[in-house]
């Protein structure tokens, strides 16, 4: 198969290509160059998908498939204009931040509304707009290729070589022992999706022809599980200790991402949003590995790190901890 990544140098595009390569496919990346290295064994083109003319290194080619990961909605205009009829497939990571309702549990793909598409022109990369843009993206892909897409609306993506440490904080964190600040709600959903998984499905469904759109994260697990698989993979056995939201935001401890902050954790108000019914990504081949699987694989690749670019600092844990057993 001749597979065309717009990518291929970071993170998910770069495993996408990775795995393509190990199953012996004709791989091309096409990017700016400016992000990372190809994985040895691609063909790399040079482009700029701000403009039709940036993506000239692509006219005249034929490719059985592409996977594209982009989020500002013209570089998809752009690359669907410029490919036109010479791709049999187009595979697409979009994201569930393009979801309008963030309340409803076990709320499927069909059954849920989506932002307001941004401008199909629009330029614009800032995360305010990414809900939006990605509509945009995937109505673009859809309308030129509406019976060869597949359309994945990944959650977080967890691994090795994650930029933002989003996940990556509680392996670090843990490996540790000790006590644990844990957020919340043991009992509370969670959902992911481990980068080799990912990067599994997209290449399979570059392959197979696969059609649709899907939720590309693994069926929902409670924090307590996440937590526990966490330590089974760093083979520990720490104390974690639950600490009420209204107590961790006091201390200002921040959700979700960024320094200060409980990674993964979305504090209140996003019930359904980590609590997804992904049967049928399932039932269309979506892998989904243990995450002491994925924890011992970013262990690996941290290879003893005594920092990351997400969470609190142990100073902070302490003082939260010592605030919630003092009441």
């Amino acid at each position: 198969m001749r597979l065309l990544i717009l990518g291929g140098n970071v993170y998910l595009s770069k495993a996408v290509a990775r795995q393509a390569i190990a199953r012996s496919h004709d791989v091309t990346v096409a990017s700016r160059g400016t992000s990372g290295e190809p994985p040895a064994g691609a063909r790399v083109l040079t482009i700029d998908r701000s403009t039709v003319e940036g993506m000239s290194a692509l006219r005249g080619e034929t490719f059985d498939a592409v996977v594209d990961v982009a989020r500002v909605p013209v570089h998809v205009k752009n690359a669907v204009e410029v490919l036109g009829g010479s791709v049999g497939h187009y595979g697409f990571v979009s994201t569930r931040s393009v979801y309008s309702d963030s309340d409803t549990e076990g709320a499927t793909v069909a059954d849920s509304p989506v932002f307001e598409p941004a401008a199909e022109d629009s330029a614009d990369a800032a995360m305010e707009r990414y809900g939006p843009s990605k509509v945009a993206c995937e109505n673009l892909v859809r309308a030129a290729y509406p019976d060869a897409h597949a359309i994945f609306r990944a959650g977080l993506v967890i691994g090795p070589d994650d930029p933002g440490d989003r996940f990556g904080y509680w392996p670090w964190r843990i490996a540790q022992g000790g006590e644990v600040l844990a957020p919340g709600d043991p009992a509370a959903p969670l959902q992911w999706i481990d980068v080799e998984d990912l990067a599994t499905w997209a290449t399979d469904a570059a392959e197979k022809g696969l059609t649709g759109t899907f939720d590309g994260v693994c069926p929902a697990v409670t924090w307590r599980e996440f937590l526990d698989g966490v330590a089974e993979g760093a083979g520990v056995r720490p104390t974690f200790t639950w600490v009420p939201p209204e107590v961790i935001g006091a201390a200002g401890v921040r959700p979700w991402a960024g320094p200060d902050s409980l990674p993964l954790w979305v504090g209140g108000g996003y019930d359904g949003f980590m609590a997804r019914d992904v049967s049928a990504s399932v039932a269309a081949g979506m892998p989904s590995r243990p995450v002491a699987d994925s924890t011992r694989r970013w262990l690996a690749w941290n290879d003893g790190s005594p920092a990351v670019k997400a969470g609190i600092t142990r100073e902070k844990e302490a003082e939260v901890l010592a605030s919630w057993h003092a009441r």
